[in-house]
């Protein structure tokens, strides 16, 4: 497995080590003895899985508030996406700074995102299924988002979306949702 740490400190690609002969191939997709000598502690307590049946879908920029806030593991087992995380923890140096990384089904990346994080992706092909783990469980009362093109993050989708739901349509700024809601805090 290798790790490979983003411009965001504590995001990381994670390129799993495939297998393959005659047969098709193998590879670990988590495995919980190599993370931790890579640095990233982390229980997982839920697997969830998205299907997305056009190129254009966009979903995101989604977050848990705490104390129900969540680190993700992400994939794409069918088809390719735009995976995007935005640091919005109050008083870290990359405040409102994005990454993104292509993760697709022929790549085999994993896109490992901490708490604090905002997280979207885009759909690049149709018949996308996303899978990913998170370390907390979804508690729709600590849901929150911001908008996808928030001028101030000024995230660089590799092409527009044209399939958005009617809450990321509606979503507030990043600069909107720190004045009211946002409870994350950069502990260095």
């Amino acid at each position: 497995m290798k790790v490979t740490e983003t411009k965001l400190k504590g995001v990381v690609v994670v390129e799993p080590q495939v297998f393959g002969d005659a047969r098709g191939w193998f590879m670990e997709s988590w495995s919980q003895r190599k993370m931790e000598a890579a640095g990233i502690h982390v229980d997982f307590v839920q697997d969830n899985q998205s299907y997305s049946a056009e190129k254009g879908t966009l979903r995101g920029l989604h977050y848990q508030l705490n104390p129900m806030c969540q680190a993700k593991l992400l994939r794409a087992t069918r088809g390719a996406i735009f995976d995007v995380a935005v640091d919005i923890r109050k008083g870290s140096p990359q405040y409102g700074e994005w990454v993104g990384v292509e993760l697709s089904a022929e790549n085999k990346r994993q896109l490992f995102i901490p708490r604090g994080f905002a997280h979207g992706f885009l759909t690049l092909t149709d018949d996308v299924e996303v899978q990913y783990k998170a370390d907390n469980y979804y508690a729709p009362e600590c849901d929150g988002n911001i908008r996808w093109d928030d001028p101030d993050i000024a995230v660089a989708w590799p092409l527009a979306p044209t399939i958005l739901s009617e809450k990321d349509q509606k979503a507030p700024s990043l600069r909107e949702r720190a004045a009211t809601s946002l409870n994350f805090v950069y502990e260095g």
